[in-house]
């Protein structure tokens, strides 16, 4: 499948940057273990920089740790790892000695229309389901549901927001929902595989207003960033509670108490590529107003080809273009079904098929760099010519 290609929109899958694309090339001929600082300083050092450099282009804690982790659901993982450490020590379990069984009950909040990622992670970490937390037509949990939800909740809490609806591309209502959970005692995680890139740009400052007072964030890099897979971002404000769920001290390693925390204290691996390499590279050859122009130009072509989609006869977008995204509707489920069908066999393009609030529709997803004002009139070209052939 051509998903490196400026015509592919399925799922939430970004090409990948000259730059990066080189970076890993390099990165696989070196073939080195990047989880140890003392094997692989050159490495630790890139990776170090370029989470610096995230920090700050995403507008967070300078403080913060950040780890390279394989996507968006292993660094959902880490974060809500974190939050699990954090929520039991507050109630004075001992996580490390005791494990989890016969532990204070953690009750993990999620919106309604979280990402399935989440649901993974939780499962992973023993916190079962989450408890579920209303939210409005655009997927964005409702404050008032949060607030309420969180009243009657008796013990360690984990709140689990989201930067960029996968329907919608929405982002809660951070800046409330944040100080209604930090309220609560709770620990807030924010999932943003593809929207927390927003933070880049001052197009979005209202819609995510209060980001950073969270606790932990997960991205994935070769989504909006346009890197090789795999790379996803794990970002903790307490590197000393990433640290304790994560770290390790066997004999065998040499360790420096005095340098900053091997990467592999960071994620959940003991061995791993220099993920985090190509990251560097791609920050360095595009810079901050390269990354900027990067995720405006996404979202610009997510609204082109909303509007020439929306001219087509009884095309209906369903949701607010506020990111990246695009649901559409044809009327009936059965001929979007068929729109969708006809649109993937014929070739040209590549939008997947879905089902947001019990209709089904066709989803569009912009993340590739390389999409350009040919590609956005070929596609909506391309969809009138499904239509026309199933109508």
């Amino acid at each position: 499948m051509a998903m490196p290609s400026g015509r592919f929109f399925g799922w939430v899958i970004g090409g990948t940057l000259p730059a990066a694309l080189g970076a890993d090339w390099m990165v696989s001929a070196w073939d080195q273990n990047a989880a140890m600082r003392l094997a692989t300083p050159a490495t630790a050092a890139a990776e170090e920089v370029a989470g610096r450099w995230l920090l700050d282009l995403l507008r967070l804690p300078a403080t913060a740790a950040v780890g390279f982790a394989t996507g968006g659901t292993t660094a959902n993982f880490v974060g809500l790892a974190a939050g699990r450490q954090f929520a039991v020590a507050q109630a004075g379990w001992n996580v490390e000695a005791d494990g989890m069984a016969g532990s204070p009950k953690i009750t993990v909040l999620v919106g309604e229309e979280r990402h399935t990622s989440v649901d993974m992670a939780m499962r992973y970490l023993g916190l079962g389901r989450g408890q579920i937390v209303a939210a409005d037509d655009q997927g964005r949990i409702i404050p008032a549901a949060l607030a309420e939800a969180l009243a009657e909740v008796d013990g360690p809490v984990i709140v689990a927001l989201q930067a960029g609806n996968l329907h919608s591309g929405a982002f809660d209502p951070m800046r409330e929902c944040i100080e209604l959970a930090h309220d609560s005692g709770a620990w807030v995680h924010v999932d943003g595989a593809f929207g927390l890139w927003a933070a880049v740009s001052d197009e979005w400052n209202d819609a995510i207003d209060g980001l950073a007072l969270a606790d932990s964030w997960a991205t994935d890099a070769h989504k909006t960033l346009n890197v090789p897979y795999d790379c996803g971002v794990a970002i903790v404000s307490s590197p000393t509670v990433m640290q304790s769920v994560f770290g390790a001290r066997p004999a065998y390693l040499i360790q420096d108490d005095e340098a900053p925390a091997d990467p592999f204290e960071r994620v959940p691996e003991f061995s791993r590529r220099a993920r985090g390499v190509p990251v560097w590279a791609a920050l360095r050859q595009l810079g901050r107003s390269g990354v900027i122009e990067l995720v405006e130009g996404l979202a610009s072509n997510a609204r082109a080809l909303a509007a020439g989609i929306a001219g087509l006869p009884g095309a209906e977008i369903l949701n607010e273009v506020v990111f990246t995204q695009v649901s559409v509707s044809f009327g009936s489920d059965e001929l979007t079904k068929r729109v969708t069908r006809a649109l993937i066999e014929e070739g040209a393009v590549w939008m997947s098929g879905s089902k947001w609030r019990g209709r089904d529709i066709l989803r569009i997803s912009v993340s590739n760099w390389s999409t350009d004002q040919s590609d956005v009139d070929q596609a909506v070209s391309a969809v009138a010519r499904a239509l026309a052939s199933v109508s």
